[in-house]
């Protein structure tokens, strides 16, 4: 998987520190290393790349009242019990989900947060990511329009608007590394349409633009988004963003659900970018994207899990497989093929997130890749196209991951954590929340 389409049997790749220097068939790769890992019955592919997640939400699972509930009731649902949210519970949860995205095939993934209660800052999630090894883009979020002043959120967990500005200033100054390779790149983040206002997004973009950090947002995922904007604004979500200035390379929208031909040019045209969330757009009945008119259109796509109370899951292997088989509901057999919703996985994260040095498994890009053992269960009877076998059969776990050039993952474990006890404190710090609100 490179910008070429390459696939490569019997393939190999040397990788000196945390770059690929060669990838190509066995035979011809240097024959002198540090550490050979024999691959043998294994398919490698590039690390995955998840666009848009909330990491904290994996708190709370599953809750029975917010199960059948659509976006806008489920987040009311939701809103009082975050608000309990404290920086152990968010420091824990975030470790947990990313260790579940890495074990999936993920090695970078990109964080919304947008809840600061308390003692909560984005220096919490940063320091998980680090002890893991991911890469990280970690979203500084907002939300600064609670119910008093027409928001969905009650007024509890919004935020001053100066106040988030300045803490964005200050993890970009603490925490962005703009250069090739790097591990943790800020993005600005301003929740949504309906809880933040439009003096917020428009400065966080000239913010954005000054430091050169991308910007992300929720747009148009339901149609209730959309009654609110042309009710507050008078203007479609997408049509809203344009006029806030909120379009261009260095912009991704998450969801993007219900747009028109019209909008659809228009994130072409400016190379905005879709981060599309297949699982959460079914599980809470929001609607089905147009993936096969953005991929035609040349709009950049990634995959994204989402929530992990709005999937349940973060399994990134899964969520391309439920990319492949949504479009074919809505328009055929033929609608999306594997190999396109695992570009989408890589590539295409990679373009999303604005980075050319992750995605592919060519020289020259961060060692960032997978291995998937093929002699397993799932796998049974599909030798005839095992890259297909990924999404077709049941998504397995990843058995080796490498990032940035180290092994984190190997036999299928971590190789450095243990995660019985990372499960034991996540659940522990999920049953003080749900104490503190109301399930």
């Amino acid at each position: 998987m490179d910008s070429q389409r390459r696939e490569i049997p019997d393939g190999s790749l040397f990788i000196r520190d945390n770059i690929i220097e060669h990838v190509g068939p066995t035979a011809a790769l240097p024959n002198q290393a540090d550490r050979v890992i024999d691959a043998r019955d294994t398919i490698v592919l590039p690390g995955l790349v998840n666009t848009h997640h909330h990491l904290f939400q994996a708190l709370t699972r599953a809750l029975p009242r917010a199960q059948d509930a659509k976006l806008f009731d489920w987040l009311t649902t939701l809103y009082p019990i975050w608000a309990g949210l404290s920086a152990k519970a968010f420091y824990t949860s975030a470790k947990l989900a990313l260790c579940e995205l890495m074990l999936s095939g993920c090695t970078t993934a990109s964080d919304h947060h947008y809840l600061y209660p308390r003692d909560v800052r984005l220096d919490d999630e940063v320091r998980a990511a680090r002890e893991l090894g991911i890469r990280f883009h970690p979203c500084r979020g907002s939300m600064s329009v609670g119910q008093s002043k027409g928001g969905l959120p009650p007024d509890s967990v919004v935020e001053d608007e100066q106040a988030i500005l300045a803490d964005c200033v200050r993890v970009i100054e603490s925490y962005h590394q703009p250069q090739r390779y790097g591990m943790c790149r800020i993005v600005i983040a301003p929740c949504a349409p309906f809880n933040v206002s439009e003096q917020l997004m428009r400065r966080s973009a000239e913010m954005a633009r000054r430091y050169g950090v991308h910007l992300h947002t929720h747009v148009a995922e339901t149609q209730d988004e959309e009654a609110y904007c042309l009710e507050r604004v008078g203007l479609r979500p997408v049509a809203y963003m344009r006029e806030l200035g909120w379009v261009g390379p260095d912009v991704s929208y998450a969801h993007a659900i219900w747009l028109n031909p019209e909008e659809i040019r228009l994130l072409a045209e400016t190379g905005t970018g879709v981060a599309h969330c297949p699982s959460s757009n079914m599980r809470l009945g929001s609607g089905i994207a147009p993936i096969r008119e953005y991929l035609e259109a040349g709009v950049p796509v990634g995959l994204a899990v989402d929530g992990s109370a709005s999937n349940d899951s973060g399994h990134m292997l899964a969520e391309a497989r439920m990319a492949m088989l949504l479009q074919r509901v809505a328009k055929g057999a033929d609608a999306l093929s594997a190999r396109e919703a695992l570009e989408m996985a890589t590539l295409g994260g990679a373009a999303v997130l604005g980075r050319d040095d992750i995605g592919q498994l060519a020289p020259g890009m961060a060692a960032d890749l997978i291995a998937i053992g093929l002699n397993r269960l799932e796998f049974a009877g599909a030798q005839a196209d095992p890259l297909a076998a990924l999404l077709f059969c049941s998504p397995p776990k990843v058995d080796l991951s490498i990032i940035n050039g180290r092994v984190v993952i190997e036999d299928g474990a971590f190789v450095d954590l243990d995660l019985a006890e990372l499960i034991a404190r996540h659940n522990a710090e999920s049953s003080k929340l749900l104490q503190r609100g109301t399930v």
